[in-house]
């Protein structure tokens, strides 16, 4: 069972940017190698920090204008969200990535 939500270019305002929690929003595309590889961490996070914060995901095939509108130039990229502002970013696979998502959100949750 997925614990992240589905964004896409209507309703990234209202589930990401006018959202009460901090959210992740992983920008990514099916085809993408380390894009599949980083999700399994992305939902652990998305347990470890119910109710503290929200994991969300934007397919950039199909929501281009969100991407776009944020500068997405590689994937993945994870935006951490928080009062609708970007209070941290990362782009692409690290090597321990768990840790790098919990570092990434660390002052937020």
């Amino acid at each position: 069972m997925a614990h992240h939500i589905d964004v896409t270019d209507k309703d990234f305002k209202s589930k990401v940017i006018d959202n009460d929690l901090p959210v992740v929003v992983d920008f990514w595309a099916p085809w993408c190698g380390p894009c599949r590889a980083i999700a399994p961490h992305l939902e652990k996070l998305a347990v470890e920090y119910e109710g503290k914060l929200v994991v969300a995901k934007v397919n950039v095939d199909q929501n281009p204008d969100t991407a776009r509108a944020l500068k997405v130039r590689g994937i993945p990229a994870i935006k951490l969200f928080k009062g609708g502002e970007v209070v941290n970013e990362m782009t692409g696979m690290p090597r321990n990535a768990f840790s790098a998502l919990k570092t990434l959100v660390a002052d937020v949750a």
